[in-house]
């Protein structure tokens, strides 16, 4: 699931998975974190979801996955749209 805050010129954009689906460590990937899975680990909350927020460009749009334990990679259901390969977010 993604929530969005428009914030001055800028959308802080927070991904949130349950917590324990997929079991193990998820990070959030993507073309705005150049595909770095150690820039934005997804961390508990305390309503059973784990989440990592980003601040990205406001009007810009960018493509992402998650990557899980034992190197497996899943798109986001609920993002903005699909290319094939990777989620696509709008902000």
């Amino acid at each position: 699931m993604l929530e969005r805050k428009q914030l001055k010129g800028r959308t802080q954009v927070t991904f949130i998975l349950p917590e324990d689906a997929p079991d193990g460590p998820v990070s959030v990937v993507g073309d705005f974190n150049h595909w770095n899975p150690a820039a934005h680990p997804l961390e508990p909350r305390g309503d059973g979801t784990r989440a990592a927020t980003v601040a990205l460009p406001a009007r810009s749009a960018h493509s992402f996955r998650y990557l899980a334990a034992g190197d497996y990679w899943f798109d986001d259901e609920h993002a903005d749209s699909h290319d094939g390969t990777n989620s696509r977010l709008h902000t």
